[in-house]
């Protein structure tokens, strides 16, 4: 494998924010597993572990999910960012707005933006999902070491044609995820990855987000 290998993985990779029904094979989703199991972590601790959903379960989590967003109170396990400000605001808003406008949400349409952000907790009707967890004894860093593993994870799904979405909006309901699926206390829930075929005719699909040139992103010394 090349860098420009990978550097087409790389940019072929997109959150995709709307899903065929099709489910992906075992085997395949097996194998995009093992390839982001593969990625480094502090002492090898390999902190991520996660629960796959397909199927009609894939069908009963989405709508349970649903009822939760709709009905229950946001406690994630971490904290959320208490603001985006400069740069980070800028790419934030750059991202959302591009998205509203692809589906025909106009700025101010608070009804049309609430309607497209309910579209995190039917899973962009993916047929699988993973909900990520890590120890809680390990704290950030075993959070920063599944980092890692979820960028293996999409990248390993989009070398077999498999799209991706890294959700936080789901862990925003960690209790509620916790109970659902059984996950011990003493884990950290962290995220969800929807992920399946992508739909690419729909709008949702049809724009892509930009990169901060180097310049905007390191310091050289030496």
């Amino acid at each position: 494998m090349t860098l420009s290998d990978l550097n087409r993985l790389l940019t072929g990779r997109h959150s995709c924010r709307a899903f065929r029904p099709d489910p992906v094979p075992q085997d395949q989703i097996e194998q995009i597993l093992t390839s982001a199991s593969r990625v480094p972590s502090w002492c090898n601790a390999q902190p991520w572990h996660v629960v796959v959903t397909s199927g009609v379960e894939t069908d009963r989590f989405r709508a349970a999910m649903q009822t939760e967003a709709a009905t229950g109170a946001p406690a994630p396990d971490l904290p959320f960012p208490t603001s985006y400000s400069g740069p980070y605001q800028e790419r934030r808003r750059e991202c959302g707005w591009s998205l509203y406008e692809a589906v025909g949400v106009e700025r101010g349409d608070r009804a049309g933006s609430a309607r497209q952000m309910m579209e995190n907790f039917s899973l962009f009707g993916a047929p699988h999902c993973a909900i990520l967890s890590s120890p809680a004894e390990l704290g950030p860093y075993g959070a920063m070491d599944c980092g890692g593993f979820i960028t293996a994870f999409s990248l390993a799904a989009q070398a077999l044609g498999v799209a991706t979405i890294p959700q936080a909006a789901l862990a925003t309901y960690s209790p509620f995820l916790r109970r659902y699926f059984e996950i011990p206390d003493d884990r950290i829930v962290l995220c969800a990855i929807s992920f399946g075929y992508a739909d690419k005719d729909h709008p949702a699909n049809s724009f892509r987000t930009d990169r901060a040139d180097l310049s905007q992103i390191v310091n050289w010394v030496g």
